[in-house]
Parts: structure tokens; sequence; C-alpha cells
């Protein structure tokens, strides 16, 4: 196994990977995913202990789609169910091209996907009000005709744009992840790991044992849950925008770049991040920093590299550090 300079959890967003403009093809998410594997097997290769996980919003929110108008012909399976089933598949683009690249450069190691369940607590609050949206983006008028006909609930999660509406779903607070032993086994043998896709499969414990709740665990916060679990010292969330930003899509709008955590916690305090999109991010990084993690990055897909680099993207430090010490040759 090779010597590591440190272990990095990297989070992908199930957005970055079924982009806002496109259609949801295969061969969409297969080559945003082949691009993103490819600057995966660099951070590996430079001597980092690689861990992936990604979202499934998008994907989830299509497949359900898809099991309620086929509904006629086939029983519609449960929301937990779908998590499983989009874990499966993005898990799947992620494992084929890693394997595809690695085999090209020579190199042996072993990667899997393990499929992961996250406990949640049935009390939690968001199952009175849902907040993690799914599926495709709606005008207003579109995503209110959903509401009435089909019972959805829907919300503005854009302040603004024309298609600025989605369905939401409840999206509890991450506590453990049972596969968690698994997990660590996988990544002391060396293999590298995709696993708590879309936040994981939320579940809760019972008297009987472990059962599937319908929800949707947001993927940030559940990569914060896994980075810790791990021992990570990086964690780097991937999305479709290059850096956070303050006052967005406001005449003083800023790009963020390099801060401690208690500065981007007083920034998320201060509501600068929406809660549908940026916020869980921005919390999430804030979270691990502070429970030991030397480096939270947000960055885009595209610049995954860089973002470990220092060379952009949202970089979030411990109180104590003022610069990036870290380099990919």
């Amino acid at each position: 196994m090779q010597s590591s300079k440190g272990t990095i959890v990297v989070a992908l967003g199930g957005n970055a990977i079924l982009q806002e403009k496109e259609s949801g093809t295969y061969d969409e998410q297969y080559m945003h995913v082949d691009h993103t594997a490819h600057q995966l097997f660099k951070i590996w290769e430079a001597g980092y202990t690689l861990v992936v996980t990604h979202g499934n919003g998008p994907q989830a929110g299509n497949l359900l789609i898809q099991q309620e108008e086929a509904t006629a012909q086939v029983p519609a399976q449960t929301l937990h169910c779908v998590g499983g089933m989009t874990q499966g598949q993005i898990g799947y683009m992620f494992q084929q091209c890693l394997q595809n690249i690695f085999i090209a450069h020579g190199k042996t190691t072993p990667i899997a996907t393990i499929v992961t369940q996250v406990v949640v607590k049935e009390d939690d609050p968001d199952f009175k009000n849902p907040s993690k949206p799914v599926g495709p983006f709606y005008t207003m008028d579109a995503a209110k005709k959903l509401e009435k006909e089909k019972g959805y609930i829907v919300k503005q999660v854009k302040p603004n744009g024309d298609k600025n509406w989605r369905r939401v779903v409840p999206s509890p607070e991450p506590v453990e992840i049972v596969e968690a032993d698994a997990i660590k086994t996988l990544i002391k043998a060396g293999v590298v790991t995709v696993c708590s896709g879309g936040g994981g499969i939320p579940v809760t414990k019972t008297r009987d044992g472990i059962k599937g709740i319908d929800a949707v665990i947001d993927k940030d916060k559940a990569g914060n849950i896994l980075a810790q679990t791990i021992n990570a010292d990086y964690l780097m969330i991937l999305t479709d925008v290059e850096h956070a930003r303050i006052n967005f899509q406001k005449p003083n709008q800023a790009i963020l770049h390099k801060l401690t955590v208690s500065e981007a916690e007083k920034l998320y305090d201060d509501g600068h991040f929406l809660k549908g999109s940026m916020g869980p991010k921005v919390l999430s990084c804030i979270r691990f920093v502070k429970a030991g993690g030397k480096r939270a990055i947000i960055t885009s897909l595209n610049k995954a590299v860089e973002g470990l680099n220092g060379s952009t993207g949202t970089i979030i430090c411990p109180d104590s550090v003022s610069i990036i010490s870290f380099t990919l040759k």
C-alpha cells in the first residue's frame, strides 16, 4: 500500500453529476463522473488515501418520477429504497471510471463501492418541515401544480431565475454509519472506497433491528460524519461552482477564498448561505474542521486538484492556521 500524505474524503454533489441544463442521460452523467475520476486519480497518485462519497438529489428525484409514472404497471418503491438504487447507480459509474483510469496507468489498486446505511432519528424535525430538494427544477406555476395534483411538498430553492422551485423531502441529521467498520477495513487494506452515497440510505434503530425510513440525507452532512468516523485529514466538497459566495446574486456579492473556521461560522450564522444549496456544505466544513480536520475545501467538479493545491476554491482551516501548507506536485 502506498505511503499516505493523509486521508481525504471527496464529496461530490448530485447536481454536479447531473447538471441543471442537462436532460440527465446516462452518457451525460458518465461524462462528468469520468472527468472527475481523472482528478481523483491525480489526488491518489500524489500520495493521499482516497475515499469518495456523492449526492443523489437529482437522480433520486428523477427515479421517483419514473416510479410514480409506472405505478399502473409495477409498484413504486419506497424513498429509502430509491436511495439504495441511486447509490448503486452512481457508485457503479465511479467504480468503473476509476477502475479504467487506474488500469490505464498500470495500477492494480482495488476499488469498491459499499452500499451504506446511515442512522437517523425518527423524531428529527425535518420530517415535519422537509428541506431537501430532489429532482428537477420547476417554475413556480409548475411546482404548485405538482403540489396540488401529486401531493408534492415544493419550495423555492433559489432567490432568482425562471426555474427556482423544486420538490423537497425530509432530510434528517445523520447520526452514525452502520457500515463504519467495513469501510475502515477496506481503507486500511488500501481499497479506494466509494461509500455513503447520497448521504447513505436513511435507517432507524428499533427493538427489532434496523429499518429504512423515507428521507434523503444531505450528502455533505453525511460526508462530515464519514470523514470524522474514519479520522480523515481533509474534506473536499465538489459542486457546480468554484467558490462559496456571500451576498449571493446581489450587487455586493463576494467570492470567498480562504477562511478560518470562526470566520466561516460567523458568515453561516449571519445567513449568507442558502439552506438548500451552499448552507449544508459550509456547515459540514465547519463541523469537520472544529472536530479536528486539517482543511475543508469547497470547489467545482473540474477543479479538484487545484482546490487541494490551495489555488482555488473556498478553503476553511483551523483558527490557528492562516496559510495553505500542502501542495500537489
